[in-house]
This record gives C-alpha cells, structure tokens and sequence, in this order.
C-alpha cells in the first residue's frame, strides 16, 4: 500500500518571501527622512575631539554633573513606578467617566514644550504658586532650586513614557490569568503582585528603561523649575548648554556621552522587549505528548480521593442566564447548547465575575453571594488552562495554596502529590511552555483541585486535546471527579464528554435550561435540535397535527407517535434510519423524498452522507462504504430518501 505525506518544508528550507520594492516617489524622501536624522548624529562624531575625549569626560564638573544626572533620573523613575504603574492599570483595566481625558492628560507633558512645562511647575509648586507656599509653611520643603525640584521636573516630563507603555502590555494581557488566579483565593493585591506585574514585566522594563532615558535627558523644565546651580541642579544637559559657551570641544564630549547612552537603551529594548510572557508560550509550538513514567513515586492510576467535606450546590441566575441549579455532593453536570446559549455566562455569573447575570450562590449551608471571587472557594479552569507562564508546573500548582496560607514547603508537597496523581510530576520543574497541551491541561486541573474547591467550573477542557490524548485526560479527569466533594460543572460540545464524565446534562439555550436530565434520557429524548444534531440525530422542528407533523421549514412528516395536534414537537431521526436509494422506492414508506448528496464523511467504520432536498429539511443518513459504493455516491449525485413513520421519535417542547 502506498503512503503519500505531505511535506512541510522547514523555516531554513522555505524561501524567503519576495521583497517589495519602494516606488522612487517614495524612496527618495525616505532616504531623505533617514538622512535628516542621521546627519546631526554623524556631525557629533566629526566634531569630537576623540583625544580630549578622556579628560572632557573626568572633569571636575561633568563628573559632578554626571553624579547628579543619575540620582535625579533613578529618583525621577522610582517616582514614576510608584505613581505611574497604579495609573497605568487604572487607564487599562477600570472604565470610569473621564477615562479620556486623564489619558490626555498622561499624554500631555510629551507634546508640551518643556519649558512650558517648567511655567507650569514654578506656577503650581514655587513659592508664589497654588502649593508653593502652603509646602514652605507646612513642612519646609521649597522646591525650586533644589534637587528635589530638578526630581519633580523629570518625573513630569519622563512619567508619560512608563504610563503608555504598561498600559498596552496590560491592555495586552488577557484577563483570564488575573481571573483564574482570584478563582484560587487569590486576593487583588496577591494577584496583582504574582501574576500581573510579572506578565508584563517586558512592557514595565521597557517603560522603565524609557523613562529613565528621559530623565537622564531632561532640559527645559529643568532650567525653568529648578534652576542651573552646580551640584544642585546642574545635571548633564544643563552642563551641556554652559560647556556650549566657553568649551564647545567639551561639549560635544559629553553630547557623544549622553548619545551613546540613549543608544544603549534603544538597542536593548530593540525587539526584546516587545509583547507578554503569554503571547510567546501562545505562539511557541508544544511538543507532543509523551507518557508519564510509571514508578512507584508516580503511579500511573492511583485510587481517587475520599472527600473529608461535603458541599452541596444551590444557585438561583438572574441576567441573560436565567435557571435555578440544585446538585448534591459528588455531583458533575454537562452544560451543553450552542454559542451564545448562555454557558458562559453562568460559569462567569457563579464565580461573580460578570454584569450580564447574577448568581445567589449556596456552597453547602454558606452563602457566598456577597464575597469577592476569590473568597468564594470557587475554582475555574478556562478552556486553554490558563496556566501562569512565569510559574513552574509545581509552582502554578502550589498557587492556590499559598494564597489561602498554606506554608510553602507543605504547599509544594501537597501540589506534587496532585501533579503525581494526574500522572504529570514528572513535570514539575517544567514551565508551561515546555509542556505539550495534554501535559498542561492536567497540570491545571491538579493546580485547581489542589486549592481545596467547593465548586469546580471546567470550561471545555478537553477541547484543544487529540483523541488519544483526550481519552487518557477524560479518564484520569472522572477518576478525580470521583472524589470530589463538591459540585463541578463543565461546559462542553462533546456527548461522548458528556456521556461518560456528567451525572446530569443541562442544555441550555437563550439563557435558560431547555433540559436538565441524566446523560440517557437527553441522548434519547433531546429538547434541542442542536443537542439532538451534537448527538448525531436529524431533528426537525414542527407543529402536530392529525395527519403528522407540520415542518416549521415546509412540509410534512408522517409520525407514529400519537401527540395532541397543535403541540409544538421536535422530530428525532437516527441517521441509520434513513435508507438511501438510486430510484423512488416502492412499498411501506410514507416519507419519501427527492434529493442531493452534497457531503461525504466518514464516521467510524460507516458513511454519513448529508442530503438536501426542495421538499424537507437537511437529512443525514449513515450507510456502509459497501452500500455508497453500490449507489455510486458522489457528491451531486440524485437519490431518493425514505423514513419508516415508526423510526420517527418526538419530542414535545
């Protein structure tokens, strides 16, 4: 038998990708542009005296100058990080009236002309100014022509740098991490400090870096505010403008200095950093599943859990979701419908994490209604883990407990134990980018039982897995499930998910329960045509009547089973109930039809062969390869299709 595969070629195997070439129109006033900008640079190259260039730089004044250059910028950012970053996180995170025009404000001091800004600051801070005064009086402090001043007048003008560029990074990082983290017990604070900042560490360290350029290089607002006093105020540039007047040669020394400095920091924040921790592990490939290892400290099927507590649930949705959810301990509901029924929604709504819905939330004899998320004891794992990618797999496991207090070498025991059990502790100093999406689910779903839950909140998690991979997880996932005290619900559009890990399955459509039963009752008697369509059936809305059932699409379909006519009913139809044929068929059928083939696929060993017809709705039936190839199927090809009257199950709605 012949093998075809196709071949993908490599990154160093793929050619390169033509390059386009600039129209002349617009090449030459680039090349002007670059020119414009490179000529003042090269003029300071040619002007300096690179053989006084050592004794221009250890002068008495530059090296003061330079002294105080540096603690007015480390100053002038240490500033900026304590009022800048919570300024960013508000602009990023917190929608508030006036949004906009505190953005402008931030953005403000960039586009003003420094010395303008320096007006501004004699006129708010000096001693004829609206704080001035009230400063001298209080404690003393007068501002201009001191260092202090010189500090004030970089941050102003340096600040902005740091605002906008850990706005985007924040702006940048998804909020599912911060959510899921609150999920674990996870205070604001904690969050913000463990998982926040650490994920826009690239956007902080380059608004950092900048701002701390800035101040280096701060003029204008300087010499306005603060005044030009050796060794109090006089920083670099401010020596810079006196060296320009009596020792142009030394001046331009130290305009080469602060040039290469300003350099430096471009060149090391040249695509370095640039994007979130998470948006790298997104876009780095996975590497392929491999087995855990099968020891005695890692045992591949350990026994489930006994739980030491119960936690019965009982919640009442108001919003867009709508329901009443009653479950006993122990208890796993699937929650299934189509995008936008609302499944969301309700996991969001039990965690208190969104406006569209309110959820009355009793854990047992506790009403957590009115707690914060992350005293909730409410544990959510988002459909792609939402692992931290700063965090090993032991660590990311270890989160919630440390959060609810759990010293850290019993939480870093207690986590292994849970990465063991799910076959995954092997991993444990593995970050989540050097984890396959297997791996990583499990190490997520220990990170969420190890936090000790009393409502577990899975949302498609085995969605981004293989087949293979996805059995061994719904495997080990319904061992651990097992032995859970609480209640956990998952949302998924698998029935074999469904199936085999849910006790209940409750369908939810436009906001609200539609059905909620046992997995066997849905797959027989679905209320939904898309559950019933999930599950593989055909199903046809319509009207009873005497004759049969009124398709809500046109036409009519002859039913055995005896409803009131006038009841609104859903038509189930197995697939291996449709027979197909070449020719219009003779004998018992009443549900005969003309049609099209316009799809083939393969389910298992079978055929399921989609046929469209101007008489009746979309119709799937399944036959064996042997039977589509006797019918000469092909996509296009005319047949007829019938349906036995007693195949037919309906549904009342």
């Amino acid at each position: 038998m012949k093998r075809f595969s196709t071949l993908v070629p490599t990154s160093a195997e793929r050619p390169r990708a033509a390059r386009a070439r600039a129209p002349l129109a617009l090449a030459i006033p680039a090349l002007l542009a670059v020119a414009f900008l490179l000529l003042p640079l090269i003029g300071i190259l040619v002007r300096t005296s690179w053989g006084e260039l050592g004794a221009h730089l250890t002068s008495p004044g530059t090296t003061q100058a330079l002294r105080l250059s540096l603690v007015v910028s480390l100053w002038a950012l240490g500033l900026s990080l304590l009022l800048g970053v919570p300024l960013a996180w508000l602009l990023a995170r917190v929608d508030f009236p006036g949004k906009a025009f505190i953005r402008s404000l931030v953005l403000l001091p960039m586009v003003l002309p420094p010395t303008v800004g320096g007006v501004a600051l004699l006129l708010a801070f000096g001693r004829r100014g609206l704080l001035g005064p009230w400063l001298e009086n209080t404690f003393g402090i007068t501002l201009p022509f001191h260092t202090s001043g010189a500090v004030l007048a970089a941050t102003f003008v340096a600040m902005p740098f740091l605002v906008i560029s850990l706005e985007g990074a924040l702006g940048g990082l998804r909020p599912r991490y911060e959510e899921t983290a609150a999920s674990l017990g996870a205070s604001p604070i904690r969050v913000f400090f463990t998982v926040t900042m650490p994920m826009v560490a690239p956007g902080l360290v380059a608004g950092a870096a900048l701002t701390w350029a800035r101040a280096l290089g701060e003029f204008g607002a300087t010499i306005t505010f603060a005044g030009n006093l050796p060794g109090t105020t006089q920083t670099l540039p401010l020596q810079v403008y006196l060296l320009l007047q009596e020792q142009p040669e030394a001046a331009t020394s130290v305009s080469l200095l602060l040039l290469v400095i300003a350099m430096l920091v471009l060149v090391a924040l040249r695509g370095r950093w640039t994007g979130t921790p998470s948006d790298r592990a997104q876009h780095a490939p996975r590497p392929a599943d491999e087995p855990a290892p099968v020891t005695a400290a890692h045992p591949a099927d350990p026994e489930p859990l006994v739980p030491e507590t119960l936690w019965p649930l009982h919640a009442e949705v108001t919003g867009f979701t709508r329901l009443t959810l009653d479950a006993e301990p122990g208890t796993t509901i699937a929650v299934v419908g189509a995008n936008g029924a609302g499944k969301s929604t309700l996991l969001r709504a039990l965690l208190g994490l969104t406006p569209r819905a309110h959820a009355t939330v009793h854990l047992g004899d506790t009403d957590v209604t009115s707690r914060p998320p992350h005293r909730r004891g409410v544990a959510w794992v988002p459909q792609d883990g939402a692992l931290f990618p700063h965090m090993t797999a032991s660590a990311n496991t270890a989160y919630g407990l440390r959060a609810n207090g759990v010293p850290r070498a019993d939480a870093r025991r207690e986590a292994q134990q849970w990465l063991d059990r799910l076959g995954v502790g092997h991993l444990a100093r593995r970050k989540p980018g050097q984890v396959s999406g297997g791996q990583a689910q499990r190490v997520a779903l220990a990170r969420a039982l190890a936090a000790r839950p009393r409502l577990l909140l899975l949302d498609e998690p085995l969605a981004a897995l293989d087949q293979t991979t996805r059995a061994h997880v719904r495997h080990t996932l319904r061992r651990h499930l097992d032995g859970f005290g609480g209640v956990c619900l998952i949302v998924t559009h698998d029935p074999v998910e469904a199936v085999s890990l849910a006790d209940r399955v409750l369908v939810l459509e436009d906001g609200r329960s539609l059905q909620d039963a046992p997995p066997a009752e849905v797959a027989r008697h679905p209320r939904s045509p898309w559950v019933a369509r999930m599950l593989g059936r055909n199903a046809w809305p319509g009207t009873t009547t005497a004759e049969g059932l009124e398709l809500d699409g046109g036409g009519r379909l002859v039913i055995a089973d005896s409803l009131p006519a006038g009841t609104e009913a859903l038509a189930i139809i197995a697939p291996e109930a449709v027979s197909v044929y070449r020719d219009k068929p003779g004998g018992s059928p009443r549900n005969v039809w003309p049609g099209t083939v316009r799809e083939i696929t393969t389910s298992g060993s079978r055929l399921r062969v989609l046929i469209t017809s101007d008489r009746a709705p979309d119709l799937v039936a399944e036959i064996t390869p042997q039977a589509a190839a006797d019918l000469g199927l092909a996509d296009g090809t005319a047949v007829w299709t019938s349906v036995k009257a007693t195949e037919v199950t309906t549904v009342a709605l």
